[in-house]
């Protein structure tokens, strides 16, 4: 993959390829498949059957009948070494850090990483990845458009629950836990003007006031159903302001029947076929670079394999608007 420069004041600057580079010279989409299991998550499982399921269900033909191209796909492992150290949210960070060593090379070998996750706290080592990307040591300015019915965006000390799926974003932003954001190999802290949070619609208080605080950008309901002006707009102030873009879809944001078997699911969320246009229409712009889907239901909770099959449109969607950056 190859790097342009400017000259800026004496100073070689990179500039980062765009994911347009996961287009082979025959045409064809370029797609590294990863699945992350770990959850970080007390008292439960640490490791979840979500990525397993997803990949059960024929994703991978599915994405080659769209003429993809897909490397073997890896799944993200600690060390025996540190499967004994302490603590579940350390491991997590841990894992985070796998995570983010392997959406770096899958894009620095011009492959999308399309990330198959547990949960929303794989969300630092989606964007650490990118943001060490690069063909220089330099970090990579990385946009991140958070598609959620819940903004994420607690810290230890806004939290009603104490869930740790409900910091990553605040994580991602600097807000709190630095040590594990630095562990999951986010290192700088993303500034919230590089954030748009899409169909969020269920915020703590404390939480939404820190979000009113900042200087994350929305994408309503309506933008998403609609395709609209700001939904374009978004992605254009994103492509202007960084480097790359990630994309990341947690579950709940879709109609509570579309999930079944979902736990925090919210009413009036758009449908997989409305989310996976609006994919596609994100997808089309040349620096974004990975999608993430995280906590569909699995397993008993989705007996009739609804909730994957929604997921498999929102990865479709993603890898269609990529296809049409080549018209």
């Amino acid at each position: 993959m190859k790097a342009l420069t400017i000259l800026t004041l004496g100073l070689l600057l990179p500039i980062a390829a765009t994911a347009q580079d996961v287009i082979g010279a025959d045409g064809r989409i370029r797609v590294a498949l990863v699945k992350m299991p770990y959850t970080g998550a007390r008292n439960i499982a640490e490791l979840s059957e979500t990525p397993d399921y997803l990949m059960g269900g024929g994703i991978t033909h599915a994405l080659i009948q769209q003429g993809a191209v897909l490397l073997p796909t890896t799944t993200i492992a600690l060390t025996l070494e540190e499967e004994d150290d302490y603590g579940e949210w350390h491991r997590m960070a841990l894992a985070n850090g796998h995570l983010a060593e392997t959406v770096a090379e899958n894009t620095k070998q011009g492959y999308l990483s399309v990330g198959l996750l547990a949960n929303c706290s794989s969300l630092l080592g989606m964007l650490g990845g990118l943001q060490h990307s690069g063909p220089t040591r330099r970090p990579l300015r990385v946009g991140l458009v958070w598609i959620d019915a819940h903004g994420d965006f607690n810290t230890p000390e806004t939290t009603l629950s104490g869930m740790l799926g409900g910091m990553p974003v605040a994580i991602s932003a600097g807000m709190a836990l630095t040590n594990f954001r630095l562990e999951s190999g986010l290192d700088p802290a993303l500034p919230t003007r590089y954030i748009v949070m899409a169909a969020v619609r269920d915020t703590d208080p404390l939480e939404q006031n820190l979000i009113d605080r900042s200087e994350i950008q929305m994408m309503s309901l309506e933008d998403i159903r609609e395709r609209s002006d700001n939904l374009h707009a978004q992605m254009r102030r994103l492509s202007q302001l960084t480097d790359i873009i990630y994309v990341h879809i947690d579950m709940d944001v879709l109609d509570p029947a579309e999930v079944p078997g979902h736990g925090l699911t919210v009413a009036n969320g758009p449908t997989s076929v409305e989310l996976a246009a609006a994919i596609s229409d994100m997808f089309t712009y040349e620096k974004v670079a990975a999608i993430g889907v995280a906590s569909t239901p699995s397993g008993a909770k989705d007996p009739d394999g609804i909730s994957r099959q929604a997921a498999y449109r929102l990865i479709e969607g993603a890898i269609a608007g990529v296809q049409r950056r080549k018209d």
